[in-house]
């Protein structure tokens, strides 16, 4: 009967170390922020239409958001960098190594076994013991003394209070923040070559423009240094066009340095050195203005923005984190129990009188540390105080960004309209002009001042154009990119 009683009790206990609660705070996530929108109703950002494209409301985004400018080429330079860039490798790397520490912490919820053998020999001191010196004691036996011993021993600290439990919950959100981060790291990859390709057909466009407007400038110097020859103009006419024609001519070799440094950018990105070229180049007739732009309710922008899933994670670290100070406050216990055998030979180690066996339990509680436990948890309070706050800031970040975005849209496109309407008249002064000098009615240099203002134009609408463009990188990737886990596992080294 007090057997019995000593099973059942030692079951209660056993069954209530595992059912116990974990000490310190369940995590819960935040709440959802009450934002509609991104802008306030009297906004133009509002409106959700800019010229050429549409704003759809939606919850899902195209993981593969750079197809919508429909360039083969750009899509073969993202799916190269994917595979070539050193951050997605270390990324990968950094993921792994959370996925290890999981594991390695999990590890503490199973006991620790180990084996051990140990050998010696020993030789006593003649004159000890009453041994005699010629080797054998008083009674005839040497002093030379062989000795095995083997044991088994167990070691295990039962999770009583759930410390080690809040441990690995602290982790597998590192784990997941990890991975978010990841996410993040492609996503981002993709938009700097994305806009690095938009950078470098808009820089071409530009010197195209440039060289144009410099031939001009040289024809019309030439004419009016002829003319100043015969004394048709005034010194200071051809002065004047000098002045014209070297400040077109330094235009160029900023813009011819931009283009080289952003292939360069490209090149790196792709995992290259830069005196590797790569095959793609992009002008802006190869890049096409998304006509439909995605976008998410505020209440959906927590969940698709790596960065703020990232730091949501972050707060449950420092969540979990709390439960690990608090459990170490608490009793400790430890069980362990070692089984083995020894003798002078191998052949009588586990006969019955070398066997031996132990068995312990401990349990341990701080009384008294200075204080050192308690300020620990302070810490960790607070620790989890100031990842609320980043919390928040990241929400309003991104908010802030998307907002910043639609009004880049709407602003840009106002601003492309103008430059388009200017070039277009530019172009029509340019065309009439052309036929008026064919006609005999306006001398060369009136044509050439025509072009002049044309290439001009060019200018400024291939910056519009380049804006417009990027403006839509930077919304898809200020709405989270769409990328999700099976994304990842389909890039999964």
């Amino acid at each position: 009967m007090l057997k019995s009683s000593r099973l059942s009790l030692v079951a209660t206990a056993v069954g209530w170390m595992l059912s116990a609660c974990a000490v310190g705070p369940d995590f819960k996530a935040p709440d959802a922020p009450k934002a509609t929108s991104y802008a306030p109703s009297t906004s133009p950002a509002s409106t959700g239409v800019a010229d050429a494209q549409t704003l759809q409301v939606t919850q899902a985004i195209q993981a593969q958001w750079w197809a919508a400018f429909q360039s083969p080429a750009l899509d073969a330079l993202v799916q190269q960098a994917f595979q070539a860039n050193p951050g997605i490798e270390g990324a990968w790397a950094a993921l792994k190594q959370a996925q290890a520490n999981v594991a390695a912490q999990q590890g503490y919820f199973f006991p620790t076994v180990q084996a051990g053998y140990s050998s010696s020999r020993t030789k006593l001191a003649a004159n000890s013991n009453g041994s005699t010196p010629n080797g054998l004691n008083g009674q005839g036996l040497p002093n030379i003394y062989n000795f095995q011993s083997a044991q088994l021993t167990v070691g295990y600290v039962p999770d009583v209070l759930g410390g080690n439990r809040r441990q690995v919950e602290s982790l597998v959100a590192q784990q997941a923040s990890q991975r978010l981060q990841l996410e993040a790291t492609y996503i981002t990859l993709a938009s700097n070559v994305v806009a690095a390709a938009i950078q470098e057909a808009s820089t071409r466009a530009q010197i195209e423009a440039t060289q144009a407007l410099i031939a001009d400038n040289e024809s019309l110097t030439k004419i009016l240094r002829e003319q100043f020859k015969w004394g048709h103009v005034m010194r200071i006419d051809v002065a004047n066009q000098e002045q014209a024609l070297a400040q077109a001519k330094q235009m160029l070799p900023p813009l011819e340095k931009q283009l080289e440094q952003t292939r360069d950018l490209l090149r790196v990105l792709v995992g290259q050195t830069p005196d590797q070229d790569i095959a793609q180049t992009f002008t802006l007739a190869d890049l096409r203005l998304p006509k439909e732009l995605p976008v998410v309710l505020p209440s959906d922008l927590v969940k698709k923005r790596p960065d703020i899933r990232s730091a949501e994670e972050q707060l449950h670290v420092a969540s979990a984190q709390i439960g690990v100070a608090i459990a170490a406050r608490v009793p400790q216990f430890a069980i362990n129990g070692a089984v083995g055998g020894g003798a002078s030979s191998l052949a009588q180690m586990f006969n019955v009188p070398g066997q031996f066996f132990s068995f312990s339990g401990n349990v341990l509680q701080t009384l008294f540390d200075g204080g050192t436990l308690k300020a620990r948890q302070t810490a960790a309070e607070q620790a989890f105080v100031q990842a609320q706050a980043q919390y928040k800031s990241t929400v309003l970040t991104a908010f802030q960004n998307v907002a910043d975005t639609l009004h880049a849209i709407d602003a840009d496109a106002s601003a492309f309209k103008a430059s388009a309407d200017a070039a277009q008249a530019a172009k029509v002064i340019w065309e009439v002009t052309q036929a008026q000098e064919k006609l005999g009615y306006v001398n060369p240099q009136t044509l050439l001042a025509a072009d002049i203002g044309y290439q001009q134009a060019l200018m400024a609408q291939a910056q519009a154009q380049a804006n417009r463009l990027g403006d839509s990188v930077a919304l898809f990737q200020a709405l989270g990119g769409g990328w999700d886990d099976s994304q990842l596992q389909a890039k999964a080294p």
